[in-house]
């Protein structure tokens, strides 16, 4: 299971005092008004950073970090990652799972066969469809409803399904 998880991506500073603009790559960027810190990494090293403030502008989220003051130290993180523990995570309701904690799962079916690995999870308006590589090759379109998803054990590492009628076709 994943330790940490990823929120979003500095797009560029953001005025003259500091403050990013992010791309938020979260579910609900309103999150980010309870997040105190986040992990900064932008591919060559990493730290931890708190949040002294948080507004949002169009589909941005726009931050201000301690000790970044000026656009010159903004402009530093630009394409940087930002990251959550675990821990700082939102709570997740009954039957909701994080998508990085799916991907890689072995897909069952219910005699126990095996279908393939959960490769990607891909969000609809209506449901999340699971993207299963198959152990001939083919790719499997999932939707991701209690009538095909049977069963979910990450700390096991295993979803079981039932593939509809058709979905094979």
């Amino acid at each position: 299971m994943e330790d940490r998880f990823q929120v979003g991506v500095i797009t560029a500073p953001h005025g003259l005092n500091g403050e990013v603009r992010v791309f938020p790559t979260t579910d609900d960027p309103k999150r980010f008004r309870r997040l105190k810190e986040v992990i900064i990494n932008n591919g060559k090293d990493e730290r931890i950073v708190e949040i002294e403030g948080v507004k949002f502008s169009k589909q941005f989220v726009l931050l201000k970090l301690k000790g970044v003051d000026d656009v010159e130290e903004a402009g530093k993180y630009r394409r940087s990652s930002l990251y959550v523990l675990r821990k700082d995570a939102v709570r997740l309701r009954r039957d909701e799972y994080f998508v990085a904690d799916l991907i890689g799962l072995v897909v069952k079916d219910e005699t126990d066969a095996l279908v393939g690995t959960l490769k990607d999870v891909m969000s609809t308006g209506a449901n999340d469809v699971y993207v299963i590589e198959m152990t001939d090759g083919r790719e499997l379109l999932l939707p991701a409803i209690k009538q095909c998803v049977l069963e979910v054990d990450v700390e096991a590492g295993y979803v079981r399904v039932h593939i509809l009628e058709g979905l094979l076709d």
